[in-house]
């Protein structure tokens, strides 16, 4: 065979191989699972998912640590990720445009997969700092989460519902929660917001090293700010000397994916989310707040044709 013959034999053979390639890659399905800070409760929620979706044929499944609920929503809908962890409240503001909370335009390329447990505005101040109320708060450091996050958001709402401010406060610090709590062991911060499932790690690491004062949001301030936020209570002992039930804001938490992901893999995802629960509780106890009952379709996004297939087999 001469030389031009072997190239165009070798040429066939690359495009063959090149082709089945192809075909390879285009099997696997991948799916990006956007979590939050590794001390939250997102992050092992998010690795408990990606080994059940392991188990999904020709699944991908990864995590990746994110400044959580804003952050996932807008990675979602620029197309970089498959599954999103994010605020109620949040996702509203994204798909409703609204510029206060950081969407200056609607964001319309995404979809539920399912509401699932409710986040608990959850502030802790070091008992030295003598924060028992919000009122107590003015002159003081504080901080409030991640800049732009979920968490932001909620600290902004409920300072503003109890006529406060940033500009009332001593100082504010932007920072994950892990973070916050070393600033407040090391006597550099006064009181820290984080919006959390309860027993959080953070929280917990916390209140182990100081004395803690959980404060509590009344529910006449919760109520004055209405929908999503819900009144709900930290229990008593959630954390190490809190020997007291306290009321605070609930906030429900969604998975969002994108609209243009196959029916299939959603409709796996959302099976594989509510039929290992028993996983999801071992990674944190907050998933033991997930049901499945009418109130996991009411979301401000349509539910992905997917999740709502599963949805429906179940009766839902």
């Amino acid at each position: 065979m001469g030389y031009l013959g072997k190239k165009t034999l070798l040429s066939a053979f690359a495009a063959v191989t090149m082709t089945f390639a192809a075909a390879e890659a285009k099997a696997q399905d991948f799916i990006n699972i956007l979590t939050g800070g590794t001390s939250g409760v997102y992050y092992p929620m998010g690795v408990a998912l990606e080994k059940i979706y392991s188990g999904i044929p020709n699944a991908r499944p990864s995590v990746q640590a994110t400044k959580a609920s804003i952050e996932n929503i807008n990675l979602i809908n620029s197309g970089r990720g498959e599954l999103g962890f994010t605020l109620g409240d949040s996702l509203r503001d994204a798909w409703e445009g609204n510029e206060e909370a950081g969407f200056k335009k609607k964001l319309e390329n995404i979809s539920t997969l399912a509401a699932i447990y409710p986040n608990y505005v959850q502030i802790v101040a070091s008992k030295e700092s003598g924060i028992k109320t919000l009122a107590d708060l003015k002159g003081k450091r504080l901080s409030v989460g991640a800049p732009k996050s979920g968490t932001e958001l909620n600290a902004k709402t409920i300072l503003h519902a109890a006529g406060l401010s940033y500009d009332d406060l001593g100082k504010v610090e932007y920072l994950p929660f892990a973070e916050s709590v070393e600033l407040m062991k090391n006597r550099q911060l006064d009181a820290t917001l984080q919006s959390s499932g309860l027993g959080v790690a953070s929280l917990r690491d916390l209140a182990n090293a100081v004395e803690i004062n959980v404060v509590e949001v009344p529910a006449d301030i919760i109520e004055k700010i209405g929908a999503p936020y819900l009144v709900n209570t930290i229990p008593a002992n959630t954390y190490s000397g809190q020997d007291k039930d306290v009321t605070t804001a609930s906030v429900i938490n969604y998975l969002i994916v994108r609209p243009d992901m196959d029916e299939e893999l959603v409709y796996q995802m959302t099976k594989g989310l509510f039929e290992n629960l028993d996983q999801l509780a071992a990674a944190h106890s907050a998933a033991k707040m997930i049901k499945l009952d009418k109130n996991t379709i009411v979301s401000p996004t349509p539910i992905h044709p997917g999740a709502m297939r599963y949805y429906k087999e179940k009766g839902i």
